[in-house]
């Protein structure tokens, strides 16, 4: 059975097509640049090269008919025609409370998933695009919403709580939230089955470092604790995001450069994190090679950005009572040696000592810290894609068996 993962950005759309059965990725994309001049896609089959061409794309509506039409080209496509298409995921950033599992998709569902725009405005809105663009395009087609939050659901009150007067929760739902769901509930998916143990009986801190980044504690199978918060500026220090800072710091900034709230909330979010710090990139490759010429403020926002990394950890590892396995994916996760080695440095008092040659390896599964160490460290390659058709299927094999049921 045929899946089509759908992530949609304000004027982006990077699709997969997967094999559901198989887990072979068949197919997959990028739209870019929707409904702005010079749009393009770049396609790639699992038997072809990677193709970009330009092509007019003036919503995501004219996009989703472009990808249809890559897919089933006669050339360069993959299958004959959208029919055999069987279901359509979707990605989408917020669910907040109302959403702690995959659903279907519905005019409900999706004026539930509005209701909750304010606390994702910059993805809610363009996710929400490109599930009425496929239920358009697509109406005989099954559509699935695989929240990024839904994961963390789980977690308990105080865990999520902020120290705030509790009407802001109760009449605002102010709170933990917490994000990269999807991808810490399949790598710590991935750990169990690695380990040879249950799911629900191991603890496992996550470690989802890519331009974005945030930790999780996934104790016997249920998130219980992550360090993004009601959005994701929150947590450990990232590209260009600040992460965790004093809250004073926002109105002294205010009063100092004369901006208001949302102009330093924008310069918390884009100009600050590591390409902040650094005033060199958010790009850690950039950042190595700078710090290898000399660079002193790569070098401070480097150990500042390992040892944000080190508090979560170590933190999670209290709060399970102690931990089977650590972690390491996502872009700077899976591919910088050097930082998974500066963090695991911390925890030699859980007995960890890392196997230098296994760590030299970059993006690909494996078991980097030495077989006697009592917790074990490992790079697993996040699939997010993988994980939404996952979702996907389970979403209607559940509606079948209802029916079935019912």
């Amino acid at each position: 059975m045929e899946i089509l993962v759908i992530n949609c950005g304000s004027s982006s759309l990077k699709f997969q097509l997967i094999d559901s059965q198989t887990e072979t990725v068949l197919a997959k994309g990028l739209c870019e640049r929707i409904g702005i001049k010079g749009s393009a896609i770049t396609y790639q089959s699992h038997n072809g090269e990677k193709v970009t061409r330009e092509v007019a794309m003036p919503s995501h509506n004219e996009a989703m008919d472009v990808v249809i039409q890559s897919l089933t080209d006669k050339k360069t496509g993959v299958i004959e025609d959208m029919s055999e298409v069987k279901a359509v995921g979707h990605r989408v950033v917020h669910g907040g409370e109302s959403f702690s599992s995959s659903v279907l998709a519905t005019d409900e569902i999706l004026k539930a998933i509005e209701q909750c725009n304010e606390l994702a405005p910059l993805h809610n809105p363009a996710n929400i695009i490109g599930i009425r663009a496929c239920m358009k395009i697509m109406p005989d087609t099954p559509n699935v919403v695989v929240f990024d939050t839904a994961f963390h659901q789980t977690m308990p009150q105080e865990a999520y709580l902020y120290g705030l007067p509790r009407r802001y929760y109760d009449d605002y739902k102010i709170r933990r939230y917490g994000f990269h769901g999807t991808s810490h509930s399949y790598v710590s998916k991935r750990t169990a089955q690695i380990m040879g143990k249950p799911y629900d009986s191991i603890k496992t801190v996550v470690c989802h470092l890519g331009n974005g980044a945030s930790i999780c504690a996934v104790k016997n199978g249920k998130s219980v604790d992550t360090s993004m918060g009601l959005t994701p500026l929150a947590g450990v220090m990232m590209g260009t995001r600040s992460g965790d800072i004093d809250p004073g710091i926002i109105e002294v900034i205010a009063q100092k450069e004369k901006m208001s709230v949302s102009q330093v909330v924008n310069l918390l979010n884009k100009e600050s994190g590591i390409a902040g710090l650094s005033g060199v990139s958010s790009d850690f490759r950039d950042i190595i090679k700078a710090i290898d010429a000399g660079d002193q403020n790569s070098k401070s926002a480097f150990d500042a950005y390992v040892r944000t990394i080190v508090r979560f950890v170590g933190s999670y590892v209290a709060v399970m009572n102690g931990a089977d396995a650590i972690v390491f994916t996502a872009g700077v996760g899976e591919n910088n040696s050097a930082l998974r080695k500066a963090v695991c440095e911390h925890f030699g008092f859980l007995g960890i000592t890392i196997d230098d040659k296994a760590n030299s390896k970059n993006g690909e599964e494996i078991m980097i810290s030495t077989p006697d160490s009592p917790v074990k460290v490992f790079v697993i390659p996040t699939n997010e894609e993988l994980a939404i058709a996952r979702e996907t299927m389970e979403v209607l094999d559940k509606q079948l068996t209802d029916m079935y049921n019912g």
